[in-house]
């Protein structure tokens, strides 16, 4: 695909999301990113769209809500005259022992991580439909991309992720005759959470065979490669530094 002139969507727009619309905006994409309470980094985020020389846009919604979906997606649309690429990054990770999860714990990831991310496709892909084809971008873990579950704790996560793969499959074989390619990250090490003390920093260093957390900037490559691509669809690329190796 050639990015020049097109407009992306992307869900969760916050840290690996902001680096990843900067990027776009630097192959010549216009971006709107969606946000549920973090006004104030949006709005950042917009300002270095806008400092790449293409239009930013910030979207509030509340992902959770299914309505919401589609009126995030509609107006993306709107405010950038269209829409050729969804990105779904939104995602709810939260750790909770087994025996402690409550009905809210289980429906939060499977509301965001999953369903929203077929609601926005089933919304976009209208759009893309008619500007003659289009790209979405689905993410799931590099855990889930192994096929096994390594941590305690993260059982609404680790499902909400495989099953994500799994319909990053389906909507590929789906819309693959409207000219839609539909494929998934599997993040490892990115971008370590700011609690995490330094022991537990190296302990995940040591266990990844390239020895550090990649960086924000690893993700935008891998989007953009499969952006660019013609060819791929239904994949799920793990970028972990060879996490899941070891």
């Amino acid at each position: 695909m050639d990015l020049n002139g097109k407009a992306a969507l992307i869900t969760g727009g916050r840290r690996i999301g902001a680096v990843v619309a900067e990027a776009l905006a630097r192959r010549g994409v216009d971006v709107a990113l969606t946000y549920r309470r973090s006004q104030a980094e949006a709005n950042a985020a917009v300002a270095r769209i806008g400092a790449a020389g293409r239009r930013g846009l910030a979207v509030q919604a509340d992902l959770s809500q299914a309505e919401r979906c589609a009126s995030a997606v509609a107006e993306a649309a709107r405010g950038l005259g269209r829409l050729d690429i969804l990105i779904n990054m939104a995602s709810v990770y939260v750790r909770r022992p087994f025996a402690e999860l409550s009905v809210a714990d289980w429906d939060a990831p499977m509301t965001v991580d999953l369903r929203a991310a077929f609601l926005c496709a089933r919304a976009a892909a209208p759009h893309m439909r008619e500007a003659g084809g289009g790209r979405i971008v689905n993410f799931g873990d590099w855990v889930a991309r192994s096929g096994r579950p390594r941590y305690r704790g993260y059982v609404p996560y680790y499902v909400a992720k495989a099953a994500a793969i799994a319909l990053t499959e389906a909507l590929a074989l789906e819309l693959a005759a409207d000219g839609i390619l539909v494929n998934a990250i599997a993040p490892g090490p990115i971008l370590p959470p700011p609690d995490l003390g330094r022991g537990e920093l190296e302990a995940v260093e040591q266990a990844t065979p390239l020895g550090r957390w990649g960086g924000e900037a690893e993700i935008a490559k891998a989007v953009l490669a499969l952006l660019d691509s013609d060819f791929i669809t239904g994949e799920t690329i793990r970028v972990d530094g060879g996490r899941h190796l070891a």
